[in-house]
């Protein structure tokens, strides 16, 4: 299996696509409805990305700054904050000649269809998608991504950018999904681009994923997370003595093998609990454990809540707090 596959497979598009974007300058577009990820993608002109609070400085994005995304490139934005699309960025600050701002919900209705093909022409057009994700597995990937990233389309990447253009102002049934997975689509390759990238800081598990001695049995925890897994068996998986296997697993991951473990089969189990029809024993057996007692702790130890508060707190209250800056 496929890591990056697993982490990202339950991220989905809202089912609302942000058409008739044809800009004209001045323009300045707010998006306020706290998606998780938002995907801009320029099909014409340029424009400037201004997190909620940021400045027009011309920053990387990794502060707050704005960031410049041209046409052939592809730019998500973390939320749940507010960011601002502008064509420049005295146009947010108000210093700019006719400068207003624009509100974006996603709320698509039949006045909001995308654009039709002779009407993609004006001096910027705009294609943006809007990702939940309220499951715990993509979100321990995506917790790493700065609040602006910009990745020059790719080779796998372009063909993809250039038939949904072609889609877009096509009226046929099924639409939308098709469409919507389109964007599905473009937004992994994006992200698997990022990640590629010198100035990416994914997770150490995920550069660690390429080693012939800790990618082996990262692999294996993750196709079978319930199974009892000791170190001397992930290290035989690896073809390495258990020294050898524990001294480089904990090198490369910043953890050993059965913490990593436990976290893990912690995140799955929290994904888990969001299922009412599952009890906790049955959860527990779904991760690893013999019995509920010895999961429950172990639980708590990670999650700093019982599996039973957990499933009570509501899902939205659980991501604030998740999302909230430490300190």
């Amino acid at each position: 299996m496929d890591v990056f596959d697993e982490l990202l497979r339950g991220v989905r598009g809202k089912g609302a696509l942000f058409g008739r974007s044809v800009l004209w300058p001045p323009w300045s577009l707010r998006f306020t409805d706290g998606a998780y990820l938002t995907l801009c993608l320029p099909l014409r002109g340029e424009g400037w990305i201004i997190p909620e609070g940021g400045n027009g400085d011309g920053g990387r994005g990794g502060d707050g700054t704005a960031r410049r995304v041209r046409v052939g490139e592809a730019a998500i934005v973390r939320g749940p904050a507010p960011f601002v699309f502008t064509d420049a960025p005295a146009t947010v600050t108000g210093t700019g000649p006719g400068a207003s701002v624009r509100e974006v919900r996603w709320n698509v209705g039949p006045g909001d269809d995308p654009a039709p093909p002779d009407e993609l022409t004006g001096p910027t057009v705009l294609l943006a998608a809007a990702f939940d994700v309220h499951a715990e597995v993509p979100r321990r990937l995506l917790r790493v991504l700065p609040p602006v990233l910009v990745v020059p389309d790719e080779e796998d990447c372009s063909p993809l950018r250039d038939y949904l253009e072609a889609q877009i102002g096509r009226v046929r049934p099924g639409r939308q999904i098709v469409l919507d997975r389109l964007l599905d689509w473009l937004l992994v390759c994006t992200l698997r681009d990022w990640f590629d990238r010198p100035e990416a800081a994914p997770p150490m598990w995920y550069r660690a994923l390429g080693d012939e001695v800790a990618g082996p049995a990262l692999r294996a925890m993750h196709e079978e997370p319930a199974h009892p897994w000791t170190t001397a068996e992930l290290a035989a998986r690896a073809g390495v003595s258990r020294t050898t296997f524990a001294k480089r697993f904990t090198e490369l991951v910043g953890e050993g093998p059965v913490a990593y473990l436990t976290e893990w089969r912690m995140t799955l189990a929290a994904d888990l609990l969001s299922h009412q029809d599952l009890t906790v024993a049955a959860v527990a057996r779904r991760v690893g454990y013999a019995d509920a007692f010895g999961f429950s702790a172990a639980f708590k130890r990670v999650r700093g809540v019982s599996p039973s508060a957990y499933r009570r707190e509501p899902a939205v209250q659980r991501e604030l707090d998740r999302e909230a800056p430490a300190g």
